[in-house]
């Protein structure tokens, strides 16, 4: 019985002391979790009464000095950057000012109602004078509507355009690749072909699709002296051989009509334009279809059947365009978005710098007058057509080609010099043919 007593009084002593260690603990557990909380708050005191004295405090040397460095850099940008806009905006000015004749749709000129009204007069003078000659010649019958250069956007009231090669088709194939919608960061970067581009929105209509809308439609062309275009397409496509196509074309000519020794390899270089030429009165006289660079305007785009709103030329070819799309209101879609890369002359000097009347009379000088009697006969009706003078080629020919060449027909009577070139027999009988532009 001791003994039970004796366990029963050592277990409760046992149940006090583990209580009072316990309560202990947790007392000194609660003391802790204070005194950190405590310390915690001092730090964020501390911390907070620094950052308001260093923001009150006034800055360092070190500090002031990289400040003033600071603002001077800011200020030598900034007068560099309005000395380069200065510069890019004198240099935009002495563009314009020079491109008058530019294949461009920025104009350099203040749009008026007189201005306007001078265009749309010439327009019509253009449109009598073609009428006129298509009426002479019957040239309805002769060369019905061929819609296959046609381009023909209905969404921007019934624009319809026949693409000239090498009279500014350039600049309108990147106007209607505009409204076709494509991007025109995408348009100056891409490397697929323009006309390429435009044929996947424009595909080639059909004629009775043309037919229809036509009479709708603000309906144009741009035509150019025809001998200044043909040399620009020589010019382009086969001299220097560049193209693989016409490189092999090129070659063809050249194996054709160039004289050359026995056992002497021809030269690599492309056809001269007299042998051009020669290539296309031959091709002419066989009824072969001319490629559309030289294809003759009457019959590949056919005007006298076709009754275009606007015939625009590239001698005038800014103020032409600029009518154009003011009269198809499109002036926000293509005003000023033609690339500053493209802001070269069209109608009075090439890419090399060279005048285009300069360059026609070097190259016309290969010819002989038979040759250019023969010429004329495939491109005359273009001249009389769209009013170009073609009597001034008979003065670029070779002083000695009448007398020398075994094809140039024989003169009456009396020398050939200077402007007796055009009272001979051969070109008399050619402007009583076809009388010659006014």
């Amino acid at each position: 019985m001791h003994i039970r007593l004796w366990s029963g009084r050592r277990l409760h002593t046992y149940l006090k002391i583990g209580t009072f260690v316990l309560v202990g603990i947790c007392y000194f557990a609660f003391l802790f979790r204070e005194s950190l909380n405590a310390f915690e708050h001092r730090e964020r005191a501390t911390t907070a009464e620094l950052e308001a004295a260093e923001a009150y405090a006034e800055p360092s040397k070190q500090q002031l000095k990289l400040k003033r460095q600071q603002l001077h850099r800011q200020r030598v940008l900034a007068r560099l950057r309005a000395s380069q806009q200065a510069n890019r905006s004198a240099a935009l000015a002495e563009e314009a000012q020079n491109a008058v004749s530019a294949s461009t749709l920025n104009p350099v000129y203040e749009y008026s109602e007189e201005l306007h009204s001078r265009t749309e007069h010439e327009l019509k003078l253009r449109r009598d004078h073609l009428a006129t000659v298509c009426d002479r010649y019957k040239l309805q019958e002769k060369y019905p509507p061929n819609p296959w250069e046609f381009f023909i956007s209905p969404g921007h009231n019934n624009l319809v355009w026949c693409n000239v090669f090498k009279a500014a088709s350039s600049t309108w194939m990147y106007y209607f690749n505009i409204l076709a919608g494509y991007d025109l960061k995408y348009l100056q970067r891409t490397e697929v072909q323009p006309l390429e581009l435009a044929r996947q929105r424009f595909p080639r209509p059909e004629l009775s699709e043309l037919v229809e809308l036509l009479p709708s439609a603000l309906s144009f062309l741009f035509v150019r002296d025809p001998f200044e275009r043909i040399l620009s397409a020589y010019r382009n496509k086969l001299e220097g051989n560049r193209n693989s196509f016409y490189k092999a074309l090129g070659t063809k000519i050249v194996h054709r009509y160039r004289r050359r020794s026995l056992n002497v390899a021809f030269p690599r270089c492309g056809p001269t334009f007299e042998e051009f030429v020669r290539f296309l009165i031959q091709e002419h006289a066989a009824g072969n279809r001319f490629d559309e660079h030289w294809a003759p305007v009457y019959s590949f785009c056919t005007p006298c059947s076709v009754n275009f709103t606007i015939i625009g030329k590239t001698e005038t070819f800014q103020r032409d365009s600029e009518f154009i799309i003011r009269q198809a209101g499109l002036e926000s879609l293509l005003l000023g978005k033609l690339p500053r890369r493209k802001l070269r002359k069209i109608g009075n000097q090439a890419r090399s710098g060279v005048k285009s009347e300069e360059l026609v009379e070097r190259y016309f000088g290969e010819l002989d007058r038979s040759t250019l009697d023969q010429l004329l006969n495939i491109y005359r009706i273009d001249f009389e057509l769209f009013d170009y003078d073609y009597l001034k080629y008979y003065n670029m020919v070779h002083s000695w080609s009448l007398e020398q060449s075994p094809t140039a027909p024989q003169a009456k009577s009396g020398p050939r010099a200077g402007t007796d070139v055009l009272t001979t027999s051969a070109t008399l009988s050619l402007r009583t043919a076809a009388a010659p532009a006014a």
